[in-house]
């Protein structure tokens, strides 16, 4: 009995144990299913917790961890939750990087589609502070991939019409479908105005691109040169925003000009105003607004630093403990800059030395200049004006106008454009072109063809007759032009030429600031749109109000293709990567196409000056590629070391990054992701690019120190002489450093082997030269116009440092980014063209003098006080008239 009972049980026992161990896989299918959907997020933690939701059709590992870094490198964010939303699986390296703690508590995958409620409630989307839409950078037609975001943008509106979107497209045409989201970031808008404000001020790139990331200065730590030491450090600066009545930096200005507040606030502290936006009803973002504007205590300020205001050790007992000597320094004005004497109304003055440090302040030396008049004093440097307190202070300057008869090298440097330019407010004429005003086929005027729907209104130089349709092929023969090849347009200033392969409507943004009425006239270069296929009809007529743009059809591949286009004659040559995939296996080889082209153009032309969109930022060690290169190893190991401490700005220490050569859009999702905090930077961008203009908004230019300009000495002197001046506000330098700066060990094997390698050299740039002239001679182009030359740049390091200290010295040859203010030319014109009623006026909050109307004949003039552009042509003394009616026309 017992025997039978046991065996029950056993029986029993053992087939509970096989129900539960099949209940048990069914539990573990279900979870596994589950975990390959992803989970979803509770209805209690929405309402207790704050959390935001990307959406995304494949979530690649370099563009999630992007955002996560952004994200989370805010203050205030780190209490946040991130939902991945998507209809794919995530990579299998995401998986095994979101495990990581950090990341495991604060981010959460959901499988699912942005097209189904049901998705979207899983996420909790109705609960959510915001939801960021990314577009697909690897799908083949970006415009489908449009179609994709602009759905799922329509099906969150629909779901959850409260939560504010951030939306990231390719097309600019497509950006009107979605005017309802928060932030639109348009990607060919930005990355084509980027790359041609590259060829007016080298270095915008890496200028931006640093801005835009976020970074406290930490990876200067790791250089070992002092070029690298401060690039990392300055690279730190980012954009912030205060109210004048709460910062301790910028309250003691109010009421004073905004050129005075910005030049004595980065005196006093190191930050750099550059903006402002009043509490005006309306009001818009203006940069610079010049030294006629007066800060007001509800304007909201934006400035270049370091650290945030609010996160700096500065307290208020040290600010007010600084103020008294802040003002003396103010006061001052060239005695602040070790000037021994000053007029001031016919009274000789005695003022102490000034020194200043933009991290420790302002410190006096305690000892004043001897009154003896019988003491021998030192050279005096020519004096710097005091910056204006307000409008109407009188600050006298000698000024005298521009001579354009005398040695075109002084025309574009700080000398001849700052201390002999007319004051703002002065209605110059440029007498070149004042001569011939009233035979000029160039206007300024507003487009009035547009490419696409949305585009604001801009003011350029256009064409007053438009060119015909067959006139715009670079080397068609038609009625009207004979031209077979560039050179016998005989153009004034040497061709930008861009290669791309799709004619986009992005590339209207890339002429748009190369004929911006900021540029004067004599400045204006051709434009040549070196493309695979035949641009629509539709986008002729668009360039054909533009002077001097031609298209012609190549392959970047060909050498034929290029001297056709006219490389021989062109400064700068602009590489837009393909937007096909060249690897379906393999997204990082997408570039392969584009670097091997432009690293056989860098063998054909060592001159030439070549900017390379990529759409891998990781491929940018291969740009100007040496396998021989000691210097590029070295910075490689730079790379690995500043990655392996956490930065996500490993790339910048890469020469051709550091110099602008070298550019990634995706570099620009980060201003998508900080829109989420700072919704003014997108709006400060777009005005720096041209993208945007305003009536009394400034725009970004550049100037190029000279050897006229060597008294100045310091960053802080050129910052007094242009505020004082014109009110312009330099933002950084850019500044290449000659070859032999940097050292390295050298061996006497090793010194062979670079003659070895020498020799070679020399024999492969005999048979480069003679292939490119074989061609030259068959196209029927003289060969006597390339230029064999190596370019020393190759050598050469160029980097960007943003707004550095004040007692930064001077090189000789460095290019100082300038925000320079709207003349009264330029309000003018917008005041003409732009009426008190029209939708898209700007507004001004300053009460302007009635200004009468231009006259025809000067829409085509500029005002001779302009910061020109260092990368213009110079004018030709013998001729300065020399082929200009004919460029003009064609």
């Amino acid at each position: 009995m017992q025997l039978l009972l046991w065996r029950h049980v056993s029986c029993y026992y053992r087939c509970s144990v096989d129900v539960k161990l099949d209940v048990l896989e069914k539990c573990m299918y279900t979870w596994v299913e589950r975990k390959k959907k992803g989970g979803s997020y509770s209805r209690h933690r929405a309402q207790t917790e704050k959390h935001v939701v990307v959406c995304a059709t494949h979530l690649l590992t370099d563009t999630v961890m992007d955002f996560l870094n952004e994200f989370y490198a805010h203050p205030k964010l780190q209490g946040y939750y991130v939902v991945l939303l998507s209809p794919s699986e995530m990579e299998e390296s995401l998986k095994i990087i979101l495990q990581i703690p950090i990341w495991a508590q604060r981010v959460i995958y959901i499988k699912g589609s942005a097209l189904k409620d049901f998705d979207l409630q899983r996420c909790r989307m109705q609960e959510a502070e915001g939801c960021f839409i990314l577009a697909s950078r690897t799908h083949s037609d970006r415009t489908v991939a449009d179609e994709h975001t602009i759905l799922r943008s329509w099906a969150i509106r629909d779901h959850s019409p409260g939560v504010d979107q951030y939306v990231q497209l390719f097309r600019p045409e497509h950006k009107f479908h979605v005017k309802f989201a928060k932030h639109v970031v348009c990607e060919d808008e930005f990355k084509y105005a980027l790359l041609a404000y590259n060829c007016l001020c080298p270095g915008t790139s890496a200028l931006i691109t640093l801005l835009l990331h976020t970074s406290r200065g930490d990876e200067g730590n790791c250089g070992k040169e002092d070029w690298q030491k401060l690039y990392g450090k300055c690279s730190g600066n980012e954009i912030y925003e205060i109210q004048l009545y709460k910062s301790i930096f910028f309250k003691d200005y109010c009421g004073k000009s905004f050129s005075y507040a910005s030049f004595n606030a980065h005196r006093r502290y190191g930050v750099c105003l550059i903006g402002v936006n009043s509490n005006d009803e309306n009001s818009k973002l203006l940069l610079n607004p010049g030294p006629h504007y007066n800060l007001q205590e509800g304007d909201t300020l934006f400035y270049l630093s370091i650290t945030k205001e609010e996160h700096s050790s500065l307290s208020q007992k040290e600010a007010n403990a600084d103020e008294g000597i802040a003002s003396m320094v103010a006061g001052v004005g060239s005695a602040a800059l070790n000037i021994a004497k000053v007029n001031t109304e016919g009274v000789q003055a005695q003022l102490p030395t000034v020194s200043a440090s933009a991290s420790t302040g302002v410190e006096i030396n305690n000892h004043f200049l001897s009154p003896n008049p019988d003491r021998v004093l030192p050279r005096r440097k020519p004096s710097i004006a005091p910056v204006a307190e307000k409008v109407g202070d009188e600050v006298h300057i000698e000024l005298t106008p521009i001579d354009l008869s005398r040695p075109s090298h002084s025309q574009h440097t700080l000398h001849s454009l700052i201390m002999e330019s007319p004051s703002p407010t002065d209605d110059v004429v440029d007498p070149l072109w004042h001569s011939h005003s009233s035979g000029s086929d160039i206007k300024v005027d507003v487009p009035p063809v547009a490419p696409y729907i949305g585009k604001g209104l801009h003011l350029c130089h256009l064409m007053r007759n438009p060119r015909p349709i067959c006139c715009l092929q670079l080397t068609k023969v038609c009625q009207h032009c004979e031209h077979r090849h560039p050179r016998e347009y005989n153009w004034r200033n040497r061709a930008i030429i861009i290669a791309s392969a799709n004619t986009s409507n992005g590339l209207y943004n890339f002429i748009l600031p190369l004929r911006s009425q900021c540029l004067k006239q004599l400045d204006l270069r051709p434009i040549v749109l070196f493309l695979e296929h035949e641009p629509e009809r539709h986008f002729k007529e668009t360039i054909r109000h533009f002077p001097m743009v031609y298209w012609i059809t190549g392959s970047i591949d060909r050498l034929d293709d290029w001297l056709k286009a006219g490389i021989n004659y062109a400064d700068n040559m602009v590489v837009v990567n393909k937007e096909t995939s060249n690897s379906i296996e393999d997204d990082y080889l997408s570039d392969c196409n584009t670097i091997v082209a432009v690293q056989t153009l860098f063998k054909l032309f060592p001159g030439a000056k070549i900017i390379t969109e990529l759409s891998q930022s990781s491929n940018m060690r291969f740009m100007h590629f040496r396998a021989d290169d000691d210097y590029a190893l070295a910075l490689s190991k730079l790379e690995k070391e500043v990655k392996r401490k956490g930065s996500h700005m490993s790339y910048m220490f890469r020469l051709p990054f550091s110099a602008g050569d070298v550019f990634s859009a995706s570099m620009l999702d980060t201003l998508l992701y900080q829109a989420f905090v700072k919704d003014y930077l997108s709006t400060i961008v777009r005005l720096m690019c041209g993208i945007d203009q305003g009536k009394d908004s400034g725009f970004l230019t550049c100037i190029k120190i000279g050897e006229d300009e060597q008294w100045l000495n310091t960053y802080g002197r050129v910052y007094q002489k242009l505020c004082s001046n014109n009110g312009a506000i330099p933002i950084g330098i850019y500044r290449t450093r000659q070859p032999g700066t940097f050292s390295t060990s050298v061996s006497v094997d090793k010194l062979d082997n670079e003659d070895a390698v020498s020799r070679n050299s020399d024999r492969e740039k005999e048979e480069i030269s003679q292939l490119v002239k074989g061609c030259m001679l068959s196209l029927n182009m003289p060969p006597n116009d390339y230029n064999c030359s190596s370019d020393e740049k190759h050598s050469q390091v160029s980097y960007v440092i943003i707004n550095p200290g004040y007692d930064l010295a001077l090189e000789k040859g460095d290019i100082i980014y300038v925000l320079r203010p709207a003349s009264k030319r330029h309000k003018d014109r917008y005041e003409q063209k732009f009426p008190a009623n029209s939708y898209d006026r700007p507004t001004d909050r300053q009460t302007n003098s009635s200004q009468e109307c231009l006259d025809e004949q000067v829409d085509g003039t500029e005002d001779t006080f302009l910061l020109t552009n260092q990368n213009a042509e110079s004018v030709n003394n013998n001729d300065p008239n020399c082929n200009r009616r004919h460029a003009a026309k064609h």
